[in-house]
């Protein structure tokens, strides 16, 4: 997913580059490449911060019980 990702960041870093003005090439790498990339992550990574919340609430009962 990483190799995707830095692939996709290079795609929009040239696209942002050749913009004819300063804000569209911003606009351009937040739009196409920081926004949408973040929300991925976001989503990809739902089930790792479940399974850790579960984690952690299992070992908050383990002592507890005690």
């Amino acid at each position: 997913m990483w190799i995707v990702a830095i692939g996709w960041m290079y795609v929009v870093t040239l696209m942002a580059a050749t913009e004819p003005t300063v804000v569209g090439g911003i606009m351009t790498f937040f739009g196409y490449g920081v926004l949408p990339l973040s929300i991925v992550f976001y989503l990809a990574g739902s089930r790792r911060r479940r399974e850790r919340a579960a984690r952690a609430a299992a070992a908050r009962d383990a002592t507890s019980t005690r």
